[in-house]
């Protein structure tokens, strides 16, 4: 195989594969995508949440250092804690969602992959790359170097 004019086989179309279904597999891929990027912000939520309620607990010392104890008693009661919504903490956030949709969402995107794509991911992309590229071009090969 000459890797400036084919794909690899891992990322060729399976016979008897159709367009519209190469671009329904891409499609439910890209929702998959758009949710790990979802999920990454709820990480990053969960992350930076925790990192203030530590910085609270910077700020009810520095209270209490500035002789504002009435103040610090406030801050560490009601606030150094506290659930952002009810029952939960954002790792309990993390984790319903995890359980709730991330991961049968991944499971399902897998499955339909293998089901009618004969498991082989990023169809699409490839069909766009060999569409897309110069041929010939050192830059533009299909593949990596061997």
């Amino acid at each position: 195989m000459e890797s400036n004019h084919e794909m690899d086989q891992a990322h060729q179309v399976p016979d008897g594969v159709d367009e519209k279904t190469v671009r329904a597999l891409g499609a439910l891929s890209k929702a998959l995508e758009t949710t790990e990027r979802a999920r990454s912000h709820l990480y990053g939520f969960h992350q930076l949440t925790g990192t203030a309620d530590f910085e609270l607990g910077d700020a009810v010392r520095l209270l209490r250092e500035a002789g504002h104890d009435e103040q610090a008693d406030r801050v560490e009661c009601e606030i150094v804690g506290r659930n952002v919504i009810p029952g939960h903490w954002t790792f309990q956030i993390v984790e319903a969602y995890n359980s709730t949709y991330y991961q049968p969402f991944a499971a399902m995107e897998r499955d339909v992959v293998d089901e009618v794509g004969g498991g082989r991911d990023h169809l699409l992309e490839a069909l766009l790359k060999t569409i897309r590229r110069t041929p010939h071009h050192p830059d533009h090969t299909a593949t990596p170097p061997s």
